[in-house]
């Protein structure tokens, strides 16, 4: 087996052996203490293609790519990079010898510059040895020329929207001529628009040899993008077909090893009085003048383009950033929401979209996050915390939404991020709310848990909840709503009824 060392020489002296495939993986076994992440499974990636690795949440994607960047040491299997047996010990083994991760949760450091992070530890240097600000960022106005991204590399990366910082990301994975790039869910903060802007990127990548591994959810990108697509289930390697070759259905098939008999569930249950009323509500400079009730039994859908203002709306109405104006009622009652705490007081309840930064405790466990919105108030008696009854219902809405974990005292931080997703509206399921506010509920989530959600949601519509949905994925807003409420710019420009709504009015209001 040759050493990295010995690779990254072989590799940089151009004398590569011309092989079929960039990357190679054969029987590779991963287990963690009660979980057997990867079972003897087999991986190919050829040059110059696009090869998707498709599997529900668990099935084992994150595990054997982290492997793969050098992050994980497996527990038995071989590897071929470019023809050459090798073994990879670190991160940086697997970037010095052509192998670069963009992870699903950026990485990058938000005080630094584009230049900066992009040639972080590989900084170029002047004759007196001190790094050339001038030179490096000359470099990086050519890199990212190169890739048609069009970024000041002087600007904080943490002033950036999270589609430009994605882009810093690409940029910085191929600064490093990387022969295998792993894009994990590259664009489910993107718009159609970037998200065209980076299949440019993927294709101009694949006409220089390069190869690409590609972990997604979204059926349309596969068919888009893709020329190879891997299924996993369960840690166990399933299959792999050209893309030509498969439907969608047969991709869930392998997926889930069942049928999905019907994605979006929706219910028509009896629609009730109003439950939360609001009336010109604004946040300075963010959104303003917006209006409009929810009834009991109801699912308003938000739709619009990313920076439309969605997700504002949604942390003002939960008092997460407390409005300039207007007014919110609730039952008919006006209500001052300051606070998340005051909104969890009268039944409201909120999952937020960025599950890392405001959503988990990445610290803590599965248990600990799942009831730390419910310590004040349902099982709470005399000041003494209910832990039985506490710890039953947790484990019971975990297994309702098929979190993959050994047990509940497991660290949040080693779930996927599917799963982290997963045991966040289990959280605030728990608080059996009256108004649940949901955004982007199902972001990164496998189309299995997709169904199994979606219908948890229908449920609760069904017992009279007042449910609010932001979504990007266009079919599940019109899958799941009553009506669809459009945003566009901080201005509400427009309201669907479930019968009369489609794709072309929502982008029409969307754009107005």
């Amino acid at each position: 087996m040759v050493s990295p060392s010995t690779m990254k020489a072989v590799r940089e002296s151009g004398a590569v052996p011309n092989a079929e495939y960039v990357l190679e993986v054969e029987n590779v076994r991963k287990e963690f203490p009660g979980v057997l992440a990867l079972d003897n499974v087999q991986f190919k990636l050829r040059r110059g293609t696009v090869h998707a690795l498709m599997g529900e949440n668990g099935a084992g994607k994150s595990t054997l790519m982290k492997i793969i960047a050098g992050i994980y040491t497996p527990d038995s299997g071989s590897f071929k990079l470019r023809g050459v047996d090798i073994r990879l010990t670190s991160p940086l083994d697997a970037l010095e010898n052509g192998i670069a991760m963009i992870h699903q949760e950026l990485n990058l450091m938000g005080p630094m510059t584009v230049a900066e992070n992009i040639w972080i530890r590989r900084e170029p240097k002047n004759t007196w040895g001190f790094i050339s600000h001038s030179e490096m960022r000359s470099r990086t106005e050519d890199l990212l020329k190169r890739l048609n991204i069009d970024i000041d590399p002087m600007v904080e990366v943490g002033t950036l929207s999270v589609a430009n910082r994605q882009m810093v990301e690409i940029a910085k994975a191929v600064s490093f001529n990387s022969d295998v790039l792993i894009m994990d869910e590259p664009t489910s903060a993107l718009t159609e628009k970037e998200v065209a802007h980076l299949f440019s990127i993927i294709k101009a990548l694949k006409a220089q040899g390069k190869g690409i591994i590609y972990i997604t959810h979204k059926m349309s990108e596969l068919f888009d993008i893709a020329d190879e697509v891997s299924v996993f289930r369960d840690g166990r390697y399933i299959a792999t077909k050209l893309s030509t070759e498969v439907k969608r259905d047969d991709i869930i098939r392998m997926m889930v090893g069942r049928e999905i008999t019907q994605m979006f569930p929706k219910e028509t249950v009896p629609i009730g009085n109003v439950k939360l009323s609001v009336k010109g509500l604004t946040l300075n400079g963010v959104f303003k003048d917006v209006t409009f009730d929810v009834r009991e039994g109801e699912i308003l859908g938000i739709a619009g383009l990313v920076g439309s203002g969605r997700s504002n709306i949604a942390e003002t109405l939960f008092g997460v950033t407390p409005a300039s104006s207007g007014t919110i009622e609730i039952d008919g009652k006006q209500i001052e929401i300051k606070s998340p705490g005051m909104a969890m007081k009268n039944g409201m309840a909120f999952l937020t979209e960025d599950r890392k930064d405001t959503g988990c405790f990445l610290l803590l466990d599965i248990q600990d996050n799942t009831q730390m919105a419910v310590l004040q108030n349902r099982y709470v008696n005399y000041g003494f915390v209910q832990q039985a009854q506490l710890s039953n219902d947790s484990q019971a809405m975990a297994q309702t939404l098929r979190v993959r974990t050994p047990d509940m005292q497991e660290p949040i931080m080693n779930l996927s991020g599917g799963n982290q997703q997963k045991v966040l509206i289990a959280r605030w399921l728990l608080t059996k709310p009256r108004i649940l506010i949901l955004d982007e509920p199902t972001r990164g989530i496998d189309v299995g848990a997709k169904a199994e959600i979606h219908r948890l949601v229908s449920e609760l519509a069904g017992q009279g909840v007042a449910v609010i949905m932001i979504s990007s994925e266009m079919p599940e807003v019109l899958g799941m709503s009553d009506r669809i409420m459009v945003v566009h710019e901080g201005r509400v420009t427009g309201f669907l009824d479930r019968k009369d709504a489609d794709q072309v009015k929502i982008m029409e209001l969307a754009s107005h």
